[in-house]
């Protein structure tokens, strides 16, 4: 089957069934269609319904599948032990509310990641929903751009070389330096005590799970 069919399949079944299957779906095609995902994201992305909250609707699918996606990924990319596929309910729960998504839309956040490939599900799963992103590849560069432009919240890995720790390290200096900015980590572990210790350097969070993150978000922009 060709990625051309493939996104046919994807967009007559969502049709049928609505948003809820969008993320079951996703994770298949994710398993057994990998090289075609760019394909069909590329193409849902040029869908456009103008009836009044059709579009909404409209975009909290492609939220949802692009979620359901980025599950699916970290779980063929061994993101660790932690990281299992989640329930199709679950993905669909993580989504903010209409109101929420509407108190969202326009929020700009800052990504700070040397390899932002690796989130690039992640990130249309927040721009389906409003959110405006820039990307930055390091600890320097992502201070140069606060100093230029003000972000609603900053997401960050954590190990960035040379530095194994440059989640923190950047934290701090934007702490340092006066920005309050909400700081979510988003690396390759979600352990109680790294939690702990990144809420203890002022951060909102640690996790490595889509649907967490889209929470924590959520969370600091309403």
């Amino acid at each position: 089957m060709t990625a051309d069919q493939v996104t046919r399949l994807i967009v007559a079944v969502a049709q049928l069934v609505g948003v809820l299957i969008w993320p079951a779906l996703i994770f298949f095609v994710v398993v057994r269609f990998r090289s075609g995902l760019m394909d069909f994201f590329g193409h849902i992305g040029e869908v456009s319904v103008k009836a009044p909250g059709a579009e909404i609707s409209a975009k909290r699918q492609e939220a949802a599948a692009a979620m359901g996606a980025a599950v699916g990924a970290r779980e063929l990319a061994g993101a660790g032990p932690e990281v299992a596929v989640a329930d199709p309910r679950e993905v669909a729960d993580a989504l903010p509310s209409v109101r929420a998504q509407r108190r969202m839309e326009g929020s700009r956040v800052l990504w700070v990641d040397d390899r932002p490939d690796n989130n690039r599900y992640e990130r249309r799963a927040l721009e389906a929903l409003g959110l405006r992103i820039d990307l930055s590849k390091s600890t320097d560069d992502a201070l140069e751009k606060v100093q230029g432009r003000e972000y609603n919240v900053i997401i960050s890995d954590m190990s960035r070389p040379p530095d194994d720790r440059a989640g923190y390290t950047l934290l701090k200096k934007l702490r340092d330096a006066g920005y309050s900015t909400p700081f979510i980590i988003y690396a390759s572990s979600r352990d109680p005590k790294h939690v702990q210790e990144a809420r203890q350097r002022g951060a909102l969070g640690a996790t490595n799970r889509p649907q967490e993150l889209l929470e924590m978000v959520t969370r600091a922009l309403t």
